[in-house]
């Protein structure tokens, strides 16, 4: 069985932070900017990985969610308390300069891991967490 991720998603308060995060801080590429229903939904990606897609959408954009889950995705959202997207770098200090410098919120300067990887955190302008790892050159 070929199994291969192919889009994960973002919870985001203002798309147009984000984009500003995503790809002019991060290098990643738009590929979809799409609105409906008063929502809107951007896709991103890396240029070095074609067929994965992040998509940066609206934290009530579930239709199957009741008002009373949309509010608490919301107020989960604007804590900090939803999960981000670990990512790969093969500088994680040049990464780490390039985010802070920008103005990013440090959540972890650079650290050697017990587990074998160079990593640091930020959280993203919706407040999700985000790693950026290196692995070990081998």
């Amino acid at each position: 069985m070929d199994v291969k991720l192919a889009q994960c998603f973002i919870a985001v308060d203002d798309h147009d932070k984000a984009i500003a995060f995503y790809r002019d801080v991060l290098g990643l590429e738009i590929r979809n900017d799409v609105g409906f229903e008063g929502m809107r939904w951007v896709t991103l990606g890396s240029p070095l990985q074609p067929d994965v897609e992040i998509v940066l959408e609206p934290p009530d954009a579930s239709p199957d969610a009741s008002p009373a889950d949309k509010q608490a995705l919301n107020e989960l959202l604007a804590k900090g308390l939803l999960r981000g997207v670990i990512f790969t770098t093969p500088d994680c200090d040049a990464l780490y300069e390039r985010v802070r410098e920008s103005g990013g919120d440090v959540l972890q300067e650079p650290t050697d891991q017990p587990y074998g990887v160079r990593d640091c955190a930020f959280r993203d302008p919706a407040g999700n967490q985000l790693r950026f790892l290196e692995r070990p050159s081998t």
